[in-house]
């Protein structure tokens, strides 16, 4: 465990009955709830007024993804325990996550216990991922392509509809950055256009 009596721990969801759920159990075990932010842009400023232990936050935020949080978190701070909570079923995420420098992946619908176990063995190893229930997952679509964070993102983006431009928007990118990391993946993949890729990275169970 860490050298503190009481880790400070952020939350970071835009519902607030999330928040509420997450505060009580954090506080129910021995670690105090130092703030708490609904957006990505909040978190930010949080994370530089108090300097927690610990983050818990979504992945999807109104401003942003959840994981440009954590890969900012990680350029920072190589000893903050990040554990991302989310209702994606997608394996791309988990990827994502782990790859972005996550120390823990949770899903919403686990026990708060599970929560509150994952958050502790982050605190306890920051850099140690771990995603309960899910490590076979983890192994058998490890590190796909070596794609990065955010190619996981684009990947995930062009197997909806929607033009690039589109799509770009909703990842809070330009379309010429989209069309940049989209020549990467295609590149990394092996593949020569969208429908290949998505193709491909469904027989992956990436999708």
């Amino acid at each position: 465990m860490i050298d503190r009596i009481s880790p400070q721990i952020l939350i970071v969801d835009d519902h607030p009955s999330v928040r509420s759920g997450v505060r009580r159990a954090v506080d129910a075990a021995g670690m105090r709830c130092c703030g708490e932010a609904a957006s990505r842009d909040e978190a930010f400023a949080q994370i530089a007024l108090h300097s927690p232990d610990g983050v818990l936050l979504d992945l999807n935020l109104p401003d942003g993804s959840g994981l440009d949080l954590i890969s900012w978190i990680r350029k920072h701070s190589q000893t903050m325990a990040i554990v991302m909570l989310t209702m994606s079923d997608e394996d791309s995420h988990l990827l994502a996550a782990m790859k972005a420098g996550a120390s823990a992946y949770v899903k919403k619908s686990a026990p708060l216990s599970q929560v509150i176990a994952s958050l502790n063995a982050a605190l306890a190893q920051p850099n140690n991922f771990s995603a309960p229930g899910m490590a076979s997952l983890i192994y058998t679509t490890k590190i796909a392509f070596d794609l990065t964070p955010r190619e996981l993102s684009v990947l995930k983006a062009i197997s909806l509809e929607g033009a690039n431009k589109v799509l770009a928007r909703s990842l809070y990118i330009s379309e010429a950055t989209f069309k940049t990391h989209l020549a990467s993946i295609y590149n990394k993949m092996g593949v020569s256009s969208r429908f290949s890729a998505v193709n491909k990275a469904r027989d992956l169970n990436l999708l």
